[in-house]
């Protein structure tokens, strides 16, 4: 795989319903402050792959971060890390499901959900058993449409800020504040800009199949340059179109702030853009489910079964497939028999698991590279903006249910990792082989 070609995986990875619908949740609670939150989370996202791709070009492992955080740390660490990385995608991967089957009901309304997560389930899995070159193929596509969809946006928005498409209801005009609802306000929105950067660790687990695993730094510097740009461009034209407290927290700021020109076709196309967006991060997350459980599996931080493959020449791992798809008919089951806002508690404590991880690849990599002074504030800032951005969470009710959600999650995964350390202690096979 060329770095390019890692350049457009992440965006596929990268780019979903956060964006293109969870920022609307952003916007209620911080306003227009949200444009400087994605500067914060890009910088944030930059210092996290910056140093999970150096650790890749020294010493590709498969595993990627789970594997650096045990040669740092001890079993326990790529034990711990492994296991919370697989539930937040678990989640996520549910949640993606259950967010494709709504979106797909703007057309069908009468057909019930589980019809549509089913069929969506069912073609997730078969992108996944066509092997990786089939994924990667299928997400270089989508990653084009997503990054199309942006383009096209921007260029709309430009095009009414003109007047092309007539006067609406509200003249378009430059925020009078972009700091409405405070510095507590900003703070609290913070998170919903670093959820549209989510995905960016799936890069370090296929930036091990890079023809020169060197150049795994300049495909993150390319991707999140791209991304913030698109990103903050087409957030100030948003909070030019439409006052920023017009939005609603479960609609599209895109389609919202395009709504009052008579373009009918509008939030056909992006209810379009907002299917293939879940279904893009859906699949990256089957990718990352099956193959953290299997390498776990192998490290025999999960049932070894799991890491069994066929005998054929794609030598699927059968077994951790097939747990995967019951872990997907649980979560669809569980995201339509819990309340709406439970089940939107529990996704955003999946969300704020990923910046857990991305914590400690920070800590990971003050272990495992040389860094001079330069690297070093770097990587700490990075750990200060991301605990800025998760500490935000507990002062906003909407989103303080997900931050204590995500606690319980952590305190689970850290009980049962306590315990197996001892096991592994008893036998002696709580070390990690290095090299």
């Amino acid at each position: 795989m060329k770095w390019w070609h890692l350049s457009l995986l992440g965006v596929a990875c990268t780019i979903g319903t956060g964006y293109f619908l969870g920022t609307s949740v952003g916007i209620r609670i911080g306003g227009p402050a949200l444009t400087f939150g994605f500067l914060l989370a890009a910088a944030g996202a930059f210092v996290v792959f910056d140093v999970l791709a150096r650790m890749t070009a020294n010493d590709p492992k498969e595993g990627s971060f789970c594997a650096y955080a045990g040669e740092a740390f001890g079993r326990w660490a790529r034990f711990g890390s492994g296991w919370v990385y697989l539930a937040s995608e678990l989640l996520i991967m549910g949640s993606q499901m259950t967010a494709l089957s709504l979106f797909t009901r703007f057309w069908f309304p009468n057909v019930p959900m589980w019809i549509f997560a089913s069929i969506y389930g069912v073609l997730g899995l078969g992108v996944i058993w066509i092997g990786t070159k089939g994924f990667e193929r299928t997400e270089h596509i989508l990653a084009a449409i997503k990054l199309s969809a942006i383009v096209v946006f921007i260029a709309l928005a430009v095009c009414a800020l003109f007047g092309l498409f007539g006067k609406a209801e509200t003249a378009p005009s430059w925020p009078k504040a972009f700091f409405p609802a405070g510095p507590l306000g900003a703070w609290s929105s913070l998170i919903f800009a670093f959820y549209s950067f989510g995905g960016i660790e799936i890069m370090g687990l296929m930036a091990i199949r890079l023809k020169d695993p060197k150049e795994a730094p300049k495909a993150g510097r390319l991707m999140i340059s791209t991304l913030t740009a698109l990103y903050v461009a087409s957030m100030l034209l948003v909070f030019t179109l439409v006052p920023w407290d017009s939005i609603k927290s479960q609609k599209s700021p895109f389609i919202e702030s395009l709504k009052g020109y008579g373009l009918a076709f509008v939030p056909h196309l992006f209810h379009g853009v907002f299917i293939v967006a879940g279904f893009s991060t859906m699949v990256a997350s089957l990718f990352a489910v099956i193959t953290i459980l299997t390498t776990l599996a192998k490290n025999k931080d999960a049932p070894p079964v799991l890491a069994k493959t066929g005998k054929g020449k794609k030598k699927q791992p059968y077994f951790a497939i097939a747990v995967t798809a019951g872990a997907m008919v649980v979560s669809v089951v569980l995201a339509l028999l819990m309340p709406d806002e439970l089940y939107e508690y529990i996704t955003t404590a999946a969300g704020l698991m990923l910046l857990y991880n991305w914590t400690f690849i920070l800590f990971t990599s003050g272990k495992l590279l040389d860094l001079s002074a330069w690297g070093q504030t770097k990587r700490w800032t990075g750990v200060v903006i991301i605990l800025l951005a998760v500490s935000g969470t507990s002062l906003h009710h909407t989103s303080r249910p997900g931050f204590f959600i995500s606690m319980g999650f952590v305190v689970l995964i850290g009980v049962v990792t306590i315990f197996m350390k001892r096991v592994w202690k008893k036998k002696g096979t709580d070390t990690v082989e290095t090299g």
